[in-house]
C-alpha cells in the first residue's frame, strides 16, 4: 500500500465512508517491499504485533545490512538480528551510518539495530533457566529476544538436575513461582523441564540444546525427553531455537499481563 492509497483510506474514514475497522483490515493487507533478495515485511509489526526479524544465518553481511535499513527506514524502531556472525557484525559497524545505532553480543550471536533494549525495564516476567553453562548461547538468544520486545527477564543459569539444589534454593523457587512464562533449556537428557514444569504454575517453553556426549544425538535425544516429559504445561520447540521460544514466551506474557490489567 503506497501512501497515496494510505491517504485515500483514511479520508474515506473521515468522511464516514469506511469504518475504523475495516481500516485497520485493509493496512492489515498491506505488503511487503520487494528488494529483489528479500521481501521485508513492512506491516507485520501492525498485522501481528511484532516487527519482521532478520535471521543472519546463510545472508551476506550486504543482505543483513540492507534489510536492515529498509525496516528501518519504513518506521520498525529495532530489528533483531538472529544467528549473526562477527563478521557481519563488523561489516555493518563499518558500513552503517552514523546516526544507526547498532549492538552485537557475541555470545548468542544477537544484533540489534535502532532503538536499542534496556533489560530489566520490560512487562511481566519471564525466566530464563539453564540445565548448564554451554546452554547460554541459546538461553541468551531466547532472552534478548524476549527482552527486545518488551518483557522483563530473569536469568537463572547452571540449575540443571545433576545439582538439584541450585533450582531449589529459595531464591531461585521465587522467581519461578512468580513467573509468567519460564524457558526451561538444556542439552544431554534435558531431564530441567520436566522438572521446572513439576514445580511452576505458569506455562514452561523446553528448549532441547546440542550439548551432549554421543548419544545425545546433537539434541535429539533432549528433544524427545522434552517430548516426552510427563509434567503438564510443557510446550517444545526446536533444538537451539531459543528465539522461537523467547518469542512465544512474550506472547504468553502480554497476553498474561494484558489480562492482569482489563
Amino acid at each position: 500500500m503506497e501512501e497515496k492509497d494510505i491517504e485515500k483510506l483514511l479520508q474515506s474514514v473521515r468522511d464516514g465512508n469506511t469504518t475504523i475497522q475495516d481500516a485497520v483490515l485493509e493496512l492489515k493487507k498491506a505488503p511487503f517491499e520487494d528488494m529483489g533478495f528479500a521481501r521485508p515485511d513492512i506491516h507485520r509489526g501492525l498485522r501481528q504485533g511484532t516487527s519482521e526479524v532478520i535471521f543472519g544465518q546463510g545472508k551476506t553481511p550486504e543482505q543483513i545490512l540492507k534489510i536492515s535499513e529498509k525496516l528501518i527506514d519504513n518506521g520498525q524502531k529495532s530489528v533483531l538480528i538472529t544467528r549473526m556472525y562477527p563478521e557481519a557484525a563488523d561489516f555493518f559497524l563499518a558500513n552503517k551510518a552514523d546516526d544507526l545505532e547498532f549492538s552485537y553480543d557475541k555470545l548468542s550471536r544477537i544484533g540489534i539495530a535502532g532503538q536499542q533494549i534496556e533489560p530489566g525495564t520490560g512487562i511481566g516476567k519471564i525466566v530464563v533457566a539453564t540445565g548448564g553453562t554451554s546452554d547460554i548461547p541459546v538461553a541468551e538468544e531466547a532472552a534478548k529476544t524476549a527482552e527486545i520486545l518488551g518483557n522483563k527477564v530473569v536469568r537463572l543459569y547452571d540449575v540443571g538436575v545433576s545439582g538439584i539444589h541450585r533450582l531449589l534454593d529459595n531464591k531461585a523457587m521465587d522467581e519461578i513461582m512468580s513467573a509468567n512464562a519460564i524457558i526451561a533449556i538444556a542439552g544431554m537428557e534435558g531431564a530441567l523441564a520436566s522438572v521446572v514444569g513439576g514445580l511452576a504454575d505458569c506455562p514452561v517453553i523446553a528448549v532441547p540444546t546440542s550439548v551432549g556426549y554421543g548419544a545425545a544425538f546433537g539434541g535429539l535425544a533432549a528433544l524427545l525427553s522434552m517430548l516426552n516429559s510427563c509434567a503438564s504445561g510443557v510446550s517444545v520447540v526446536n533444538i537451539d531455537n531459543g528465539f522461537g521460544a523467547g518469542y512465544l514466551a512474550n506472547m504468553i506474557n502480554k497476553g498474561f499481563s494484558q489480562h492482569l490489567v482489563d
